[in-house]
């Protein structure tokens, strides 16, 4: 007798089982290899991986994107509030990555990743940020705080305790009475966006401490316990802690306005902000703000870049998934030449992706210690975030595209993750930012950017014949036109770094790398020729479930 097909059965013909229950670490080898080269045991990073990899984990990042934060401004009876609510499901997600240190452990001694503590939570937050990337901005600027806070070393003997526990408490308390908190930050205004120099908000002096009247167009991560902000005190632009509550308990002078209504990041906060004779601390030097609070944005703009990273890798994942499962024309998509052309180009991306964010955060964890790191750290943070955070969204159109209909509609997540892709590129300086800071690099340390040079050309001719990209980059950082050609020195000067941090790596597709995307003028996917070898070796390292 015939088994009768019921409706449901049919509909679920030739369609890709759920993208859940994997492992976000095991199957991905250059974040192996990378976590490998670092001198890290991988084996908490693969239960990492399992634990990020879960139907109940994806099916909460979904619920936290649907079920958006909400602004309670006042109380029934008309008192001040300033609450931001938020869905169990953030909440969840939030627990998980401080329990996992994600908040903190570039700084914080744990032995587990001793060996190389910002690359260890770097690989950790690729993973992370693949399955839910809103609640990564409060994680983010909490570890990005801790180096600010070092320039008022009594305020950070205090904070320290609270910021660098494993505990997540989310109550609206003084963060003096707070098992755990988290730092936000407010730096831009209406008038004057990155040019925070044109700020208008002021710091009055108030005994030990300032009063601070103004607004901010965006500050991130309402919810936090306190945040580092950016005003005019009496020697110029200073940076002042300013904590939700006063030290007598009452809530601080910061009234909520609004919150932002974003193309995507939709799980996360971002609000507008009053100050009203608001509480403050200074830190670091009087008139010195951009100096002190550059120390947190450094580490937040090395997040950009793994975070756009990790979403790139999700969308491939995806990717790959979905066409080793759908049939068209008799034939598995991903074994289609077309379309293994585009997912092998886009696993390539990757390779060189994960090696550049990887290498950056390995010059962090040097950077005390090493001046050449520190130039490479200096130069090349702008040019790593440009570069990367730039190449997000067409990714990211690719993966969608792979999917085909599946890959646009709400329920799946690549329409999520293409609507994350832009925002890297814009928190903490848009590409023209990036840009001209690297040139601000180049003219305030000519003999490091040199060197820095020299030594990326000397790695990267190993596998490639670098002389004419590296003299006419050179003969740019040089030039009058520079301004106008900085976009153009960034993406050479990141595609140079890829290829070096390839080659010193050992990694196989490093020649592969060279001869589609450093020594051509063409980046469209699946445009490159490579190789049957090439393709396979590619795909086979990119997701191996």
């Amino acid at each position: 007798m015939s088994k009768t097909i019921s409706p449901l059965e049919v509909a679920s013909f030739n369609q890709s089982p759920a993208f859940a229950d994997v492992d976000l670490f095991s199957h991905d080898q250059p974040l192996v290899d990378a976590v490998t080269r670092a001198g890290l045991d991988t084996a908490p990073f693969a239960a990492f991986g399992r634990a990020w990899g879960t139907a109940e984990v994806m099916a909460e990042a979904e619920a936290a994107n649907t079920f958006t934060p909400r602004l309670k401004t006042v109380d029934p009876k008309g008192n001040r509030l300033d609450r931001v609510e938020f869905h169990p499901a953030y909440h969840a997600f939030m627990k998980r990555s401080i329990e996992a240190g994600l908040h903190c452990s570039a700084f914080d001694g744990n032995a587990e990743d001793a060996a190389a503590p910002a690359v260890a939570r770097a690989a950790r937050q690729y993973m992370a940020v693949g399955v839910e990337a809103g609640h990564m901005c409060p994680v983010t600027m909490t570890n990005a705080a801790l180096p600010a806070l070092a320039a008022a070393p009594d305020l950070l003997a205090q904070l320290a305790p609270k910021i660098r526990t494993r505990v997540y408490d989310p109550a609206p308390k003084p963060w003096f009475q707070k098992a755990g908190i988290t730092i936000g930050m407010g730096m831009t205004e209406r008038q004057g966006g990155t040019d925070v120099r044109a700020n208008s908000t002021i710091a009055i002096p108030a005994g030990d401490h300032v009063r601070i009247t103004g607004h901010k167009w965006f500050m991130s991560a309402p919810m936090c316990d306190a945040f580092l902000v950016l005003a005019q005190g009496e020697a110029g632009l200073s940076c002042y802690f300013v904590p939700r509550h006063e030290p007598n308990g009452s809530l601080n002078g910061l009234h909520f306005i609004r919150l932002k209504d974003k193309l995507g990041n939709r799980s996360n906060a971002s609000s507008e902000v009053e100050f009203i004779d608001a509480y403050g601390i200074l830190v670091g030097k009087p008139g010195a703000g951009v100096k002190t609070i550059i120390e947190m944005v450094q580490w937040t703009r090395l997040d950009c870049a793994v975070s756009s990273a990790g979403l790139m890798r999700m969308g491939l994942a995806q990717a790959i998934h979905h066409t080793r499962h759908r049939t068209v024309f008799q034939r598995h998509l991903a074994d289609q030449p077309a379309m293994r052309a585009v997912l092998a180009d886009m696993a390539l991306e990757m390779e060189g992706h994960v090696a550049l964010v990887m290498r950056l955060a390995r010059a962090f964890d040097l950077q005390k210690t090493s001046e050449a790191e520190a130039a490479y750290a200096r130069l090349m943070t702008p040019a790593i975030k440009y570069h990367v955070c730039k190449r997000a969204p067409a990714f990211l159109y690719e993966a969608m595209e792979c999917q085909g209909g599946n890959g646009y509609v709400e329920e799946l997540p690549l329409a999520r993750l293409y609507r994350e892709a832009p925002l890297n590129a814009i928190w903490e300086g848009s590409g023209n930012v990036m840009a001209l800071d690297i040139l601000r690099a180049v003219s305030r340390h000519p003999d490091a950017t040199r060197a820095t040079v020299a030594a990326l050309a000397k790695s990267a001719a190993a596998i490639a014949d670098v002389r004419p990209i590296v003299d006419t980059l050179t003969g740019l950082l040089t030039s009058p036109a520079a301004e106008a050609r900085a976009r153009s020195i960034a993406e050479m000067l990141a595609k140079l770094a890829t290829a070096a941090a390839l080659a010193d790596a050992g990694s196989p597709i490093a020649t592969t790398y060279a001869a589609h995307r450093l020594l051509t003028t063409s980046d469209h996917l699946g445009a490159t020729g490579m190789s049957v070898d090439s393709m396979n070796a590619l795909l086979s390292r990119a997701w191996a479930a």
